[in-house]
């Protein structure tokens, strides 16, 4: 079964800002592109999964009904344009909780393996910051990094780690993905 997990924020929908969080559906705007990018790798069979940090819900900022609504209407708009999300596995905890969910630790991706029978060895992890190049790695996935949300490639030289593919977003990273095997 092929795999790709997405990061939300800066990969699908516009990047909020540092510490700031798609707190309503109305602050919720797809990225150009992106919609299209779902549905390429929807009709090349891939299984997609949502795997995101959405702290704001353990800090009191908004509701988990709220993110609930924002992931439905997220879905459903894909879905309208040809795209289908398996499944979106968020950490809600805060950064101070210590639990094993909040990437760049694995445990998102490593829950959908064990949920979905995946084997992360062959799947890929795009999202938009070094911490998930970091969450790839972990889980041995392969990373992609795309410039639609917060890491910039001017700051290359101070990155953690380095992403095994950068695009600069998402369609160009599932047009990437769609290629015969023989061009990875």
């Amino acid at each position: 079964m092929k795999a790709v997990f997405l990061d939300r924020d800066g990969v699908i929908n516009k990047y909020p800002g540092d510490r700031m969080y798609v707190t309503s559906l109305k602050k919720f705007k797809f990225l150009p592109r992106a919609k299209k990018a779902v549905a390429l790798l929807t009709g090349k069979g891939y299984r997609i999964f949502i795997a995101s940090n959405q702290a704001g819900v353990g800090r009191g900022i908004y509701a988990q009904s709220t993110l609930d609504k924002i992931t439905l209407r997220m879905t459903e708009a894909l879905e309208k344009e040809g795209g289908r999300i398996t499944r979106a596995y968020y950490c809600t905890h805060r950064k101070d909780a210590g639990c094993a969910c909040r990437k760049p630790k694995p445990g998102l991706l490593k829950k959908a393996a064990r949920e979905y029978g995946l084997d992360l060895e062959k799947a890929f992890f795009v999202g938009d910051t070094i911490r998930d190049v970091l969450t790839a790695k972990a889980a041995g996935c392969k990373s992609i990094l795309v410039l639609t949300g917060k890491e910039k490639l001017k700051n290359r030289q101070r990155w953690e780690a380095e992403p095994d593919f950068v695009f600069k977003d998402l369609l160009s990273a599932a047009e990437f993905l769609c290629k015969p095997i023989r061009n990875r």
